[in-house]
């Protein structure tokens, strides 16, 4: 197993900076930011890759947590831990465990799923900049050479939301990514004046997160907010080879994910339920509908052969 790489990141951004470049990052997704998925897109210029939410209370009490949330591979850096988290002992706990296999952690502050409204964590927490500064600085406490982040969602004012993100950089946050959009907007222009805003009022990096859909969407966002970087979901998902600038998911990208899932032991309705994000702009209507229906392993891959000429090559592409 490798050793943490506390400077990793510091790198990082400031490579992206002296080049001119963007930091590109994809995205903390439920059930989509698996090993496999984070190896795919990082074939494809992506610069870091972040884990699903991860419950920290879990995490760091029970062995079958860890095992079943996490799994990574040396190929698997630069890569942030997220973990949702209300306490800041449990949090700086699961920081602690898991330092060793990555380049730092975030705290979950966007989500906006009810169940996780519910539960006190995800974007509520925006609300209770204390909170987050608590649980930031413990964390830093127990892990002063951890990357720490936090993701977050602006407030309904711009006044509210400068104070959250100073709050975060104060209690010794690396970077802040921001979604551009309230906690109850979903598909609305994303407001990106407030990050404009909030890059210009913080020290720290800001990775910008909205909307983010196709390569000819990086630029535009970068000009309005002056942000650092930039972080992608639906996008990547559509088209994980979207950072190296493919209008639509190449054959070649769909070829990798075939190696890359199969060689992983991807279970099969993660596997489809990629091809089906990346095939929905190859794909006619009623391909569609053949495609949906196929339950099993070796349908999926028939499908593929006969109508693009794929096949498992049993290899790992970019090393393992």
């Amino acid at each position: 197993m490798n050793g943490s790489r506390p400077n990793d990141l510091a790198v990082l951004f400031s490579e992206c900076f002296n080049n001119g470049v963007p930091l590109k990052v994809c995205a903390p997704m439920v059930r989509y930011s698996s090993l496999p998925f984070r190896h795919l897109v990082k074939l494809y210029q992506c610069d870091l890759t972040f884990t699903h939410m991860m419950l920290a209370d879990c995490f760091s009490k029970a062995n079958s947590a860890r095992d079943a949330d996490f799994q990574f591979a040396k190929s698997d850096r630069p890569l942030i831990a997220q973990f949702a988290a209300t306490d800041p002992e449990y949090f700086a706990a699961a920081a602690k465990l898991i330092a060793p296999y990555v380049d730092g952690v975030d705290l979950n502050c966007g989500c906006p799923q009810r169940w996780a409204i519910k539960e006190g964590i995800g974007a509520c927490m925006c609300e209770n900049p204390d909170l987050i500064s608590r649980i930031v600085t413990r964390c830093k406490e127990v892990n002063p050479d951890l990357c720490v982040s936090v993701k977050i969602r602006i407030l309904e004012s711009k006044e509210q939301t400068l104070k959250l993100a100073k709050a975060i950089e104060n209690s010794g946050a690396s970077f802040i990514t921001i979604h551009a959009r309230t906690i109850k907007e979903r598909n609305v222009t994303p407001h990106y004046e407030y990050v404009e805003e909030v890059k210009k009022c913080v020290s720290i990096p800001v990775i910008y997160n909205g909307g983010i859909y196709a390569p000819d969407d990086i630029g535009p966002s970068l000009q309005k907010t002056g942000a650092d970087g930039v972080m992608c979901a639906q996008g990547l998902l559509n088209n994980p080879a979207l950072f190296a600038g493919y209008t639509e998911t190449p054959m070649q990208c769909v070829q990798d994910w075939i190696n890359i899932a199969i060689s992983y032991g991807t279970s099969f309705m993660t596997f489809k339920h990629h091809l089906v994000f990346m095939l929905e702009n190859v794909l006619p209507k009623h391909e569609k509908k053949i495609f949906n229906n196929l339950s099993t392993f070796a349908g999926v891959l028939d499908y593929l052969e006969n109508n693009f000429g794929l096949v498992y090559q049993n290899k790992l592409p970019g090393g393992g």
